[in-house]
């Protein structure tokens, strides 16, 4: 079973953990017999914090709670607060995890930070827009390996910008495995176009009795 770590600060980009974190707490659309993923939100202290759309989430465990394994993953959302020091802890863990191999996932300012740190420096990534990194990451030194794409998968490190979230849900499935490459196929392209004929498909890659 993973154990997907989310971590929360003030300001958190609620809409671009939505498809990712609902999907993988329901567990609505995985293949027969895949266990469920533990998801527990972490944080510098436990103390409440306040995402951007107002809503409050009382992390679970803090970041000396959590440790690198290659059943773990840790993702890091977009936030306005991204520049205060108290975040230099879970940066240095997201080095950690990607050092050993384990999965971190960043999108929009999050991948800032990364960057700041000099962990996009040899890794392909995307960020908010060609420029974007230069202006807010002085020692960012990673253009050689930026794409500019809504997300993008290099090994053990997923990236995305603002607009990207749909696209980097997709890769974290695909990255843990949870779903049919069917099922995954038909969920994206009904979540990315809307049309009904992708939904139809999407329940008839279920296993029965896991329709919704």
């Amino acid at each position: 079973m993973f154990t997907i770590y989310v971590y929360v600060l003030d300001t958190l980009a609620d809409w671009e953990l939505g498809h990712i974190t609902s999907e993988l707490n329901s567990g609505r659309f995985f293949k027969k017999g895949e266990p469920g993923v533990s998801l527990k939100t972490v944080s510098y202290s436990k103390e409440p914090i306040t995402t951007m759309g107002g809503l409050t989430i009382v992390p679970d465990c803090l970041i000396e709670d959590i440790a690198a394994s290659d059943t773990s993953a840790l993702l890091l959302p977009g936030a306005d607060t991204w520049n205060d020091p108290k975040h230099g802890a879970i940066l240095k863990k997201a080095g950690e995890f990607l050092a050993s191999g384990a999965l971190v996932c960043a999108i929009c300012g999050a991948t800032a930070a990364l960057a700041s740190l000099g962990l996009l420096d040899n890794r392909l990534h995307t960020s908010n827009g060609p420029g974007f990194l230069e202006m807010v990451s002085p020692g960012y030194k990673g253009q050689s390996y930026y794409i500019d794409k809504p997300s993008v998968m290099d090994k053990n490190l997923i990236t995305a910008g603002s607009t990207g979230a749909l696209l980097w849900a997709r890769q974290i499935i695909e990255y843990l495995g949870v779903f049919q490459t069917d099922t995954l196929e038909s969920w994206y392209e009904y979540f990315r176009t809307g049309k009904p004929e992708h939904f139809f498909a999407l329940m008839q890659t279920l296993p029965s009795g896991n329709e919704n």
